[in-house]
């Protein structure tokens, strides 16, 4: 709907500023169903013990006398004290930060010439999935907004079993053997000896590791760019990272490489504002994602595989199994077929997103591994650490448990919640219970590939090649986003004591780029050594999030803040308020009360006030205006900080009435010209600020809607820099 006929369908005299969020009925669609395992306490249910017995008295324990010693006869208070004591877990060494979703996935485009895995070519299948997004470095108090690898991991709940492609939100990775895994978290974790710094990557240890592995300059050129900080999980990319193996009906086997891609477009945050929400709201990315579903904005996400067949595996520059490389789209397109659907928030976290076990080695008939000696360690790894963290039973919590049934001959350990009937508990036994079932009946069978080869511990030699693609992705970028990356190796390595350590990633850049590592050294007052890598000048035009083929930009799923003071023009306000609605966008009233009275006499609740919320919290702030003496209550520092704030974070602004002369004046003086706060003009903007003196009308709505989609005014980073 386009923002005019929203306009047009709306009496600026109706309604309230809020209408209530009409539920969203989603019917014939598939819901892995807990109500098994899931409770929810009413006024009519009486508080229990763990089995059942139901409790007189849970606030004061059992006494010997009024003022006597506690007795350990009372069990209720030993049950109490003790969950309390054991109910942490460890918590995952890497990927703690954690925020979940259910959601469904819908197959559109079927895929039998690579592979026979039905949830890949059945398309009148809705399947359940569960998805969780993760930080990778800090524990699980750490802020959401860090510099840093995102964990991006999904499970399909499919009829043949769990599937879990365990990605992140870059689709390379720092290392090309799991066996330097363990280095490679040592390294870029907390210093052993004084636990600093937390959630960062800015340390001497992190540095010396990337440097000594100069097979890492691909991944932490990634790592430094806008992409380590996302905007928001609802606008971050998703890789599986390693290579896989599809297999079809007939035993043809593939590689593939598998892709998410939000329909939101991929978007960062810049730096200085993910610096202040890390104090303002660490819960800033789990708190939108939470509040985009509850307020029925779903965020979707496009399956993609990249496909090489087996015998062309050697036809490329790269080798297809190293982890550190990606295979550029221009080669190896990116085929779209299926949406997954993010629709329905936990009803608890811990038991959902905190014991939710994903595995690589999860996999149904049709999907294989290959010989990425990265996946294989992984496949150990992701396994042994779930039986660590949850028990050697992990598959019977509820959130791991397949919508399929599960019958095996594994019994007792830890926490073993099924009961088995019956006499015997191997195989084979005289009754064929459990039996095991052929390859054309459904059963796995791993595909046949040739292994071969004298035992060694060595790489391919392709393998050998660590710079070509962290110049080709340096290449693409945009000027904006070099400006960017520039800063962030600047922090970086400014955070690094031992000027060796700075000095070998500067000699390593200048096999990136030359001109990056002069500008970087710069702030180090360090000479970076002269290439010993020519820069062979490649481009891809698919990897820039400013300009990059296929990126999109739209206003749906933005949050906008809405600025009132005490006087507001209710009249301006309410339609302003349906339109943004009406494109998708999430709006959000801020007040200086958590009540404001608005022009018509009436008080109107807001989502925050101005202690509760900062301009960072928002994609774009627009500035009411009202009546009278109204411009008087504009002129409070926290309101004109907003528009200045939002300003130098190349965000789009929108001032109305009173607004606009006080904006030109007061906030951001020299910036326009004389009669931009003036203009009788529908919509008139300037510097990414659209001005409506009167009431905002549907080209100015139109103009805003548009500056929201780009993300950014970009051209103000690039001018205040040249400045």
């Amino acid at each position: 709907m386009s923002a005019q006929t929203a306009m047009e369908g709306i009496s600026s005299a109706a309604g309230t500023v809020y209408e209530a969020a009409k539920d969203v009925v989603r019917p014939n669609e598939k819901k892995r169903q807990l109500d098994a395992f899931t409770s929810e306490a009413t006024s009519k249910d009486a508080l229990t013990t763990y089995f059942g017995t139901k409790v007189q008295e849970t606030d004061i324990s059992l006494k010997a006398g009024e003022r006597g010693p506690t007795l350990l006869e009372d069990f209720h208070n030993r049950e109490k004290i003790s969950a309390f004591d054991h109910e942490r877990i460890p918590e995952r060494v890497v990927h703690a930060r954690g925020v979940g979703a259910h959601g469904t996935f819908k197959l559109h485009t079927p895929i039998p010439q690579y592979s026979k895995a039905e949830v890949l070519n059945d398309t009148s299948r809705s399947t359940p999935i569960f998805t969780r997004f993760s930080t990778v470095a800090g524990s699980r108090g750490s802020a959401d907004t860090v510099r840093d690898v995102r964990g991006f991991a999904v499970r399909f709940y499919t009829e043949e079993g769990n599937w879990d492609i365990v990605g992140n939100n870059i689709p390379v990775f720092f290392i090309q053997d799991a066996i330097k895994f363990v280095d490679l978290i040592h390294a870029v974790k907390p210093e052993p000896d004084k636990e600093m710094p937390q959630a960062q990557s800015a340390h001497d240890n992190a540095w010396d590791f990337f440097g000594l592995r100069s097979e890492s300059t691909h991944m932490f050129m990634w790592h430094t760019s806008d992409r380590g900080i996302p905007r928001s999980l609802r606008m971050m990319q998703g890789f599986g990272v390693n290579t896989f193996v599809l297999v079809n009906a007939e035993g043809v086997r593939s590689f593939v490489k598998f892709h998410w891609e939000p329909k939101l477009g991929t978007h960062s945050l810049v730096w200085d504002e993910a610096l202040k929400l890390n104090g303002q709201d660490p819960d800033f990315h789990r708190r939108d994602l939470y509040d985009a579903i509850d307020a029925g904005s779903y965020p979707t996400w496009e399956l993609g595989i990249q496909v090489i067949a087996e015998e062309d595996e050697d036809k490329f520059s790269f080798d297809v199994l190293d982890a550190t490389k990606i295979w550029p789209e221009e080669l190896v397109p990116v085929q779209y077929i299926g949406t997954m659907e993010l629709n329905r928030n936990v009803d608890e976290y811990f038991t959902e997103t905190e014991q939710v076990a994903f595995c690589t080695q999860h996999i149904v008939p049709g999907i294989d591994f290959s010989n990425d000696p990265l996946l294989q360690g992984r496949n150990f790894s992701y396994f042994d650490t779930q039986i660590s963290r949850l028990g050697v039973n992990f598959s019977e919590v509820p959130i791991n448990q397949p919508v399929c049934p599960v019958m095996s001959n594994n019994r007792d350990g830890a926490l073993r919640r099924k009961i088995h009937k019956g006499k015997v508990n191997y195989h084979p036994n005289r009754f064929d219970a459990p039996h095991a079932v052929p390859e054309e009946q459904g059963g796995y069978a791993h595909s046949k590939a040739p292994v071969g080869g004298v035992k060694i511990k060595a790489l391919g030699p392709k393998f050998a090649d660590h710079y070509s693609q962290a110049q080709m992705f340096y290449n693409s970028m945009s000027p904006v986003e070099k400006i960017h990356q520039v800063s962030a190796l600047q922090f970086e390595l400014g955070k690094c004591e031992d000027e060796s350590v700075q000095q070998r990633i500067l000699d390593n850049l200048s096999n990136v780029d030359e001109e990056l590592a002069i500008k970087v050294g710069e702030a180090l007052s360090l000479t970076p050594a002269p290439a010993t890598v020519p820069n062979a000048g490649h481009s891809s035009a698919f990897l820039s999030q400013v300009n990059g083929k296929r990126q999109t930009f739209t206003a749906e799923g933005r949050k906008v803040g809405l600025y009132v003071c005490e006087g507001f023009d209710v009249k301006a306000f309410l339609p302003v308020y349906a339109a943004l609605k009406a494109a998708g966008v999430i709006p959000a009233v801020v007040g200086t009360r958590q009540k404001t009275k608005g022009s018509d006499g009436m008080l109107h609740k807001g989502d925050f006030t101005l202690e509760t919320c900062r301009s960072t919290h928002f994609d774009a702030v627009m500035i009411f205006g009202g009546s009278g003496e109204y411009e008087k209550q504009l002129k409070l520092g926290r309101i004109i900080h907003v528009v200045r704030e939002a300003y130098a974070h190349q965000k789009a602004i929108s001032v109305q009435g009173q607004a606009c002369k006080w904006l030109v004046e007061t906030c951001l003086p020299g910036l326009f010209s004389s009669d931009a706060a003036t203009s009788a003009a529908d919509s008139n903007t300037e510097n990414g600020v659209v001005f409506s003196p009167t009431l905002v009308g549907p080209k100015s709505i139109s103009a805003f809607l548009g500056l929201i989609a780009n993300h950014r005014v970009w051209d103000r980073d690039i001018e205040s820099v040249a400045a």
